[in-house]
């Protein structure tokens, strides 16, 4: 038997060090949190997703009183980039989320393992890796890759 070890490469930075692109994939996420809708949970999720034909696709999380029948941020900002630019591959999604306090948490969170898989399959079809923005107040967590969330994939590729 052999051991494995995964990590997981995680750069945290301050919100000012960040190059004038990647503030402004931030500011998106954070906007998308308006247009959330979660009166369940109250916990509200944006996503923005560079392409690059360089157009910014935002998506925030809709819940349902089924709660299967919502959907997360990251998926609903994923499905409508590519359902409206089929041909154009991710770039960079930032991601940031307003708690129940109404506050924007403070530690940044990583997407759901759904949303992971889903991602990765875009990640797949840019044919690179797609870079992850996680925002929270305090520090912002850059990714160099889907596949860094999802280390074991589910994949036939």
């Amino acid at each position: 038997m052999k051991e494995a070890n995964i990590t997981v490469p995680i750069l945290a930075a301050q919100y000012n060090e960040l190059d004038a692109n990647d503030r402004k994939l931030i500011d998106t996420a954070r906007e998308a949190t308006t247009r959330s809708y979660a009166p369940y949970s109250r916990f509200r999720v944006g996503a923005a997703i560079l392409l690059d034909n360089g157009e910014i696709v935002a998506g925030s999380n809709q819940e349902n009183a089924a709660f299967p029948s919502g959907l997360c941020a990251e998926r609903t900002a994923a499905f409508y980039a590519h359902s409206r630019y089929p041909d154009a591959k991710f770039l960079t999604i930032a991601i940031a989320a307003i708690g129940t306090d109404g506050q924007e948490i403070p530690a940044p969170i990583a997407p759901c393992g759904a949303c992971r898989q889903s991602l990765l399959e875009y990640e797949t079809l840019a044919g690179h890796d797609v870079r992850v923005l996680l925002a929270g107040r305090n520090e912002i967590f850059l990714i160099p890759g889907i596949r860094h969330l999802l280390p074991v994939t589910f994949s036939e590729f």
